[in-house]
Order: C-alpha cells, then sequence, then structure tokens
C-alpha cells in the first residue's frame, strides 16, 4: 500500500533502525520529486492536449525530468528497506528495473539536454551564433 513501508534497515554496521522522522522525511521527498515531475508532464500534456504552441524541447526535458524523478524515488525507497528492497519478492526490485529502462527509451537524456543547451545558448544576446 503507498505510504507503508516494511521494517527500516539501520546503517551498516549496526545501530538499529532509523527514526520514523528520517523516513518520513525521505518518504516525503519521494512524494515531492514525483509531484514535480507529475506536474511538468501534465502541463506539457495539457498544452499539446489544447493546441498551444510548445517549445520543441520541452517534451523532451519533461521525458527526462520525470523519469530522472521516477529513478530517484524508486532508489530511494530501496534505499529506505536495505536489501529487502533487491528481492524479487519485493515489488520495489521490479520498480526498479521498469524505471532504469527509462533511460534508454527515445528521447535519451544526453541528446534531450545538450539540444536544451544548445537551444536556450543560440537565445542569448551574447552567444547568438554560437550553438
Amino acid at each position: 500500500m503507498a505510504g507503508e513501508f516494511p521494517a527500516v534497515a539501520g546503517p551498516p554496521g549496526g545501530g538499529g533502525r532509523q527514526p520514523a522522522t528520517g523516513r518520513g522525511a525521505e518518504v516525503g521527498l519521494i512524494s515531492a520529486q514525483l509531484l514535480t515531475a507529475t506536474t511538468l508532464v501534465d502541463s506539457v500534456a495539457l498544452a499539446v492536449d489544447r493546441g498551444e504552441p510548445v517549445d520543441a524541447a520541452r517534451p523532451g526535458i519533461a521525458k527526462t525530468v520525470a523519469t530522472t524523478a521516477a529513478i530517484e524515488a524508486v532508489q530511494r525507497a530501496v534505499a529506505l528497506i536495505g536489501n529487502a528492497g533487491l528481492s524479487r519478492r519485493n515489488p520495489l526490485e521490479r520498480h526498479l528495473r521498469d524505471v532504469l529502462c527509462g533511460r534508454i527509451h527515445t528521447p535519451q537524456d544526453d541528446v534531450v539536454l545538450i539540444s536544451a543547451g544548445r537551444a536556450l545558448l543560440t537565445e542569448l544576446p551574447e552567444v547568438k551564433g554560437n550553438p
């Protein structure tokens, strides 16, 4: 269920469980990252659906941000529960494999970021014509 994690592993070498406040902050960060990514993807999709002009780089940037947020969120969740998160019996293991595949789906991050960087650099007056 959403928001429920099994017992959280302590630091390597012992030391017991993480305090609940630390776990709550980590889960809060996961929520914030996913909300930010979802909001960006939704805004791009809504603009496209409405027929509004959308900068060519925006969908790729949204995909890159969403993929990165998903990967970080699942990695953070796995870290919260420790090695048990890498067991095939744990749904997080499958989620981790699934989100990592996002890196290889087109457009790939490096292409998106190089393209976005070039577009921005050509818009700046002092470097116009130097993409």
